[in-house]
C-alpha cells in the first residue's frame, strides 16, 4: 500500500499560517477513499452494491502543526473491523518523516434498506479482504 499524499492548500491555513484544525477530517476522507481505491473497493463500488459507510465517530491527537506548502503523508490502516463496524487509523507525517497528528474514523455499514448489515454475509470478498488487512 502506498501513503496518501496531500500537499497543504493556503485557503487550507488560518491567520497564523498554520493549517486548520478541521481540514485534518477533510484529509482523512481523502486518504481513506484512495485506501479503498487501492484495495480494489472504491466508493463507486460500494454505491453500485447498494452499501453506505457513514462516520460513526471521529478522533484525532494533533501533535505538530503544518503549514503551506508542505507535502503530508498519510497512512491508512484498519485498526479494528467486525463485520459491521470499521475503524480506520491514519498516521499523518511531515517531509521530515514527523508525526504530526493520529486519528481513527469508525464507520458501520448500512444498506439500500438503511439497516445495518453485516458485510460477512452480504459481501464475503469484501469481508475477506477488510480481515486480510486488520492490523496489517
Amino acid at each position: 500500500m502506498r501513503d496518501y499524499k496531500h500537499t497543504v492548500q493556503y485557503y487550507e491555513t488560518d491567520k497564523m499560517g498554520i493549517t486548520h484544525h478541521s481540514n485534518y477530517i477533510r484529509w482523512m476522507e481523502e486518504a481513506r477513499v484512495d485506501f479503498l481505491d487501492q484495495i480494489g473497493w472504491s466508493y463507486a463500488k460500494f454505491e453500485e452494491k447498494g452499501i453506505i459507510s457513514p462516520v460513526a465517530g471521529v478522533e484525532c491527537t494533533y501533535k505538530k502543526t503544518s503549514t503551506f506548502p508542505e507535502t503530508i503523508s498519510i497512512v491508512v490502516s484498519i485498526a479494528e473491523y467486525n463485520g459491521v463496524k470499521i475503524v480506520f487509523k491514519y498516521t499523518m507525517s511531515n517531509a521530515k518523516g514527523e508525526v504530526i497528528a493520529e486519528a481513527k474514523s469508525t464507520h458501520c455499514f448500512i444498506g439500500a434498506n438503511k439497516l445495518p448489515m453485516m458485510i460477512k454475509k452480504a459481501e464475503p470478498e469484501l469481508h475477506e479482504t477488510l480481515m486480510s488487512l486488520l492490523n496489517a
